[in-house]
């Protein structure tokens, strides 16, 4: 497969990403490159014919209810979980002396 990536392809890759990079981290990259390249083509060997083409392995639902406005107080119950109230309010510990 060996897939060759030009001095040019480097360089541009290095704007792009704002890297300044040594001789040998260039050679690295490269060679990094090359890799996922032949891995590519590898993964394209592969028979596909009749499989969907999917975003996640595994269904995703909206799991958010309907937006429906209501005229519900909820006060009571959210002040049902507070360790101090006073009155229709928290009662918090004093921050500022």
């Amino acid at each position: 497969m060996a897939n060759k990536i030009s001095d040019e392809t480097i360089e541009y890759v290095g704007i792009l990403a704002k890297l300044e990079l040594s001789g040998e981290e260039k050679a690295d990259a490269r060679a990094d490159m090359e890799k996922m390249l032949d891995y590519i083509d590898t993964l394209n060997e592969l028979d596909t014919e009749g499989i969907e083409p999917m975003s996640h392995v595994f269904p995703v639902n909206n799991v958010f209810r309907e937006d429906v406005a209501s005229c519900i107080d909820g006060s009571e119950d959210t002040l049902a979980n507070a360790p101090l109230k006073k009155e229709n309010s928290f009662k918090v510990p004093k921050t500022i002396g």
